[in-house]
Formats: C-alpha cells, sequence, structure tokens
C-alpha cells in the first residue's frame, strides 16, 4: 500500500481514496455545519461544540453487487435541543456509525439500496464529505427529544376549583330523556 495521499474532504475522490484504503479524520466548527446548527438551539453557555470526525476507505463486498468502493464514517458532536416534555434546553450527544457504499448510477444504487442493510449511495467524481457527515448527525437527531429526568418539575394539570364535587350528567343524557319521552307518547 503506498504512502497516505492528501484528499480534499470537500472534494474526495471516492474510489482512489476507497482503493487505497486510506483514512482521513479531523475537527469541524459548529459554524461549518450551518444545516446542523439551524436544526439546533445555541447552547447555554453560547458556544457550540465541534464536530469530530474520522472517514476509512475501502473496498468491500456488497450483497448482489461485488466488491464496491465503500466508506466506514464516524462522527461525533453535542448539540442543544428543547425537550418536548418540560420544554427546557438539553445536552444531546449525537453520534453517527455508518457504513456507506458507491456503486455507478442512481438507479443501481437505489435498487441495492433497498436491499442492502448498509445504505447505498451512486459513486460522484467529488464527494462532499462535510455535507455527508452533516447528513448523517442530522439523521441522528431525536425525532422527540426529551430528559431522562426532567430538572424541574412539570406543571400541575389545571383544576377547575369552581368545579361542583359531583360528576356531571352525561352530554347527551338530555337528549336521550327526550328522545325516550317521545317514543312513550
Amino acid at each position: 500500500m503506498a504512502g497516505p495521499r492528501a484528499h480534499d474532504p470537500k472534494r474526495l475522490d471516492v474510489a482512489a481514496f476507497a482503493a487505497a484504503g486510506d483514512e482521513l479524520e479531523g475537527r469541524w466548527s459548529a459554524e461549518q455545519l450551518a444545516r446542523l446548527s439551524s436544526a439546533t438551539l445555541p447552547p447555554l453557555d453560547g458556544a457550540r461544540a465541534g464536530v469530530g470526525w474520522q472517514v476509512q476507505g475501502e473496498r468491500a463486498a456488497l450483497l448482489n453487487a461485488g466488491v464496491q468502493p465503500a466508506l466506514d464514517i464516524h462522527a461525533g458532536t453535542e448539540v442543544t435541543l428543547e425537550c418536548q416534555r418540560c420544554l427546557q434546553p438539553m445536552t444531546v450527544r449525537l453520534q453517527a456509525e455508518r457504513r456507506i457504499f458507491f456503486v455507478d448510477g442512481e438507479d443501481a444504487a437505489a435498487a441495492l439500496d433497498a436491499e442492502s442493510e448498509d445504505d447505498v449511495l451512486a459513486l460522484t467524481p467529488a464527494l462532499d464529505l462535510e455535507a455527508l457527515i452533516e447528513d448523517e448527525l442530522l439523521l441522528a437527531l431525536p425525532l422527540i427529544p426529551r430528559h431522562d429526568i426532567c430538572p424541574q418539575p412539570l406543571p400541575r394539570p389545571f383544576v377547575d376549583r369552581d368545579a361542583t364535587e359531583e360528576p356531571a350528567d352525561h352530554p347527551f343524557a338530555a337528549l336521550a330523556a327526550l328522545r325516550r319521552g317521545s317514543l312513550s307518547s
């Protein structure tokens, strides 16, 4: 294997990177990932955490497609989200770990992606690795972020103090009485 080559993460030649079995790693500031920053809250201390990432290229067997270029992606950061239970900010650790295969053509990628447990994308001459890692982190965001235990007690449900202690009649009781009265006549 030849020595490591310089690879540009903004214009990565996936086929060459995977064939060489090369590895890239680095750290991006949160400001570089504008979509992720806009999908999260600013942290309470004002400083967003950077994104650490590592990518390993390889050629690996893909079901029904033979040996194809692949990237093993690992990325992580911390973001601030709003707890959907108490509506307070909370820190969430995001981890993206994924193997992505690359094949020639959009149609082949779509067909193989449906069959494979791994993701399959169309091979392009220059992949924007930063955008791909940002996509993976966005997909790692929880659908409904919640604290395990909210730091502040939740508000108590509203209780109408003027309500009587006796249960109210069923809303359709009067209608039923009218109907019974008209049937017995």
